[in-house]
């Protein structure tokens, strides 16, 4: 039985150390595939936890380099397939529907939730460039330490399950503004940027990111193609990530946790 969205009930047996075992319900997250399509052609199946859909159809077609802005969309629709009555499918209509050529797109049809670049064609495509950060406000040290607290409390979903990465948009006084939850890193990511998107927030220049996890490459692209220049990590980044941080100009902090941070890039930008 599906008890939301984001998590459903389902049957477990429990093994505990000089205990019987035992079966009962347990909460896992949910993961089910969702098609984007532009302008009706498929572009791309996501594996991601259902809610926010339009969202992250919106951040996707932004951070893959379809739309640049969200002028560029005419509207986000949720269609039908005659095949399956229960598959999810978002269509993106573009406002100028002759700029699209499919046949440049980097990313084959099928995305898994662990990966955000695996699918694309390649290298030259996952290393498109946005344009780099030019200047950003600085943050304090104190205001960083104070974010993954903050971020756990919310993570109502990831309380319930365990099962869920989550993307946070903080403002420079360490006020949480926006949280999506997703057994995606970079679907979470993509939620987030396509809200800002199509509330006409971009860039996020003076708003902090903080992953509850690690900081891969495609993460540091995606905040960056949304003008992200501070991110935060609560574990390690990639040597990729690392390097695409600093050639792009922006602060990428890890290991925030336990009082400490690694800065990785754009340390100058952090007060202490």
């Amino acid at each position: 039985m599906k008890d939301s969205a984001s998590a459903k009930s389902t049957r477990v047996v429990r093994l505990r150390s000089n205990q019987p075992s035992r079966e009962e319900l347990d909460e896992i997250a949910v993961e089910e595939p969702l098609e984007i399509r532009v302008e009706g052609k498929s572009v791309a199946v996501v594996m991601r936890t259902p809610g926010h859909d339009r969202e992250l159809a919106a951040g996707f077609a932004l951070t893959e380099g379809i739309i640049r802005s969200a002028r560029d969309i005419f509207e986000i629709t949720s269609c039908l397939t005659t095949a399956n009555p229960n598959d999810h499918v978002m269509n993106i209509s573009l406002a100028d529907p002759a700029r699209f050529d499919a046949a440049r797109l980097s990313r084959h049809v099928f995305s898994s939730s662990s990966c955000g670049v695996c699918g694309k064609a390649t290298i030259e495509a996952a290393m498109r460039q946005f344009p780099q950060i030019e200047a950003a406000p600085e943050v304090g040290s104190k205001i960083l330490r104070g974010l993954p607290a903050k971020l756990a409390a919310a993570q109502r979903t990831f309380q319930r399950t365990g099962g869920l990465h989550a993307c946070a948009l903080f403002d420079l006084a360490g006020d949480l503004l926006l949280l999506r939850e997703d057994v995606g890193r970079h679907n979470a990511l993509d939620k987030v940027v396509g809200h800002e998107l199509l509330a006409n927030h971009l860039p996020l220049g003076d708003r902090i990111l903080l992953l509850s996890g690690r900081v891969s490459f495609e993460m540091t692209q995606k905040a960056l193609a949304a003008g992200i220049a501070t991110i935060a990590a609560i574990s390690a980044p990639s040597s990729l990530a690392v390097d695409f941080a600093r050639a792009s100009k922006q602060t990428l902090v890890g290991f925030l946790r336990d009082e400490r941070m690694n800065l990785y890039a754009g340390s100058e930008r952090v007060r202490h």
